[in-house]
């Protein structure tokens, strides 16, 4: 990679670094405060949901406010509203109201739409065969974040007693503005007026690719499981008698599985191909599930969580790289926004129905309902890999 490359994946890398703390910290601690403030036990993870939703409704025009403006301009756009999430979300927990906290939680999911593209700013004008690699290197910056998440959660939780958790989210507001900073130093020249007139298929020539479609089922799915299971762990963990602490723990050793591959990940997928690591994904996501299922004791759910971030990891990196062959520089924002809008839709309703779902029919039953999208990824993956031999003995 060129210097400019190198330094824009750092950048990246660092960015995505703090804003993965902000997620880990959220998800550590929303439901909780969801909890303190719903007017009903079953929307305590309302404002996770809410997060997401917002993910969902900003990747669209995200997408193609970076085509028009460049992808600095749009990234600093969503480090200034995780900024403003954070302070909505203090004064909510501050005055007691539920609906200003999910009207911060709203927020950070534009932030976090911003972020998601992060690992496709990286793969621009980076030659196809690196792809992964980059984008691998980008989300291993989600490392440092598995650790330092959990740890300022626990030490800001308490920071502005009577006011419990109101350190936290103005925390954020700090790791947000810092990001903006990182981010105001990046060099991505956007699309050229040539790439952007270049030859483009209508969206329903692309999606009728395979290719596409496993894509988009592998990081809909993956991040669908992911989200069902990760969002009610805390909950669940406080029914059986652990404490925010465990929980904490957990949520930091889910981290670590969800980006410490990432230093190998993209490496793995040059030497194995991108649909094997795809279905070891799908495959660890699957043992995450049956581990969770054999027992609550604070070692089953570290385990499972463990196991779903790996999983995670690779499912959704080798989804990412997947997407990256099936489209040409004048489709990328629209092949990208609706990826990441059918990916935020699935997931918007996975934390809604998680904690609705651990209400009433309890901890099993969230385990449970991952297996079937599981299997449905294994499927399509194998059955991709199947057709690409099949076309390889042809040729």
């Amino acid at each position: 990679m060129a210097t400019t490359q190198r330094r824009n994946v750092a950048i990246l890398s660092l960015a995505l670094a703090l804003n993965v703390v902000a997620v880990t910290v959220s998800i550590t601690l929303n439901s909780l405060v969801g909890a303190m403030l719903a007017p009903q036990a079953a929307f305590a993870t309302l404002p996770i949901t809410m997060t997401v939703l917002g993910t969902a409704a900003t990747t669209v025009p995200a997408a193609l406010l970076m085509r028009r403006f460049g992808r600095r301009a749009g990234f600093l756009c969503g480090a200034l509203a995780g900024g403003l999430s954070g302070l909505i979300c203090a004064y909510g927990l501050y005055i007691g109201s539920f609906t200003l906290f999910c009207t911060g939680t709203f927020l950070a999911g534009i932030y976090n739409a911003f972020a998601q593209y992060y690992r496709f700013a990286a793969a621009d004008n980076t030659p196809l065969a690196d792809h992964g690699k980059v984008i691998s290197y980008v989300l291993a910056g989600g490392i440092l974040a598995a650790v330092a998440g959990p740890e300022l959660a626990k030490w800001s939780k308490d920071l502005l007693l009577p006011y419990s958790f109101l350190g936290s989210y103005l925390a954020l507001v700090v790791l947000a503005l810092t990001a903006a900073g990182l981010l105001s130093r990046l060099d991505i020249p956007p699309l050229s007026a040539a790439q952007r007139a270049g030859p483009a298929r209508p969206l329903r020539a692309i999606i009728r690719q395979p290719a596409f479609v496993v894509a988009v089922m592998g990081g809909m799915f993956s991040y669908g499981v992911m989200t069902l299971v990760m969002t009610s762990t805390p909950l669940a963990m406080l029914a059986c008698g652990l404490k925010v602490d465990d929980a904490a723990f957990v949520i930091q050793w889910h981290g670590l599985g969800m980006f410490a591959p990432s230093l190998v990940t993209g490496h793995l997928i040059r030497r194995a191909g991108v649909l094997t690591i795809m279905l070891i994904g799908t495959l660890l996501l699957a043992t995450c599930a049956l581990v969770a299922l054999s027992g609550i004791d604070l070692a089953n759910f570290a385990i499972a969580n463990l196991f779903l971030g790996v999983g995670w990891n690779f499912t959704f990196i080798g989804a990412t790289t997947l997407l990256s062959e099936v489209y040409s520089p004048a489709e990328r924002a629209k092949v990208q926004a609706l990826n990441d809008f059918s990916v935020f839709c699935v997931v918007a309703g996975a934390s809604f129905l998680s904690g609705a779902l651990l209400h009433y029919f309890g901890w099993r039953t969230v385990v449970a309902l991952s297996l079937p999208f599981i299997l449905l990824v294994v499927g399509a993956t194998g059955w991709l890999g199947y057709q690409r031999r099949l076309a390889r003995r042809l040729a």
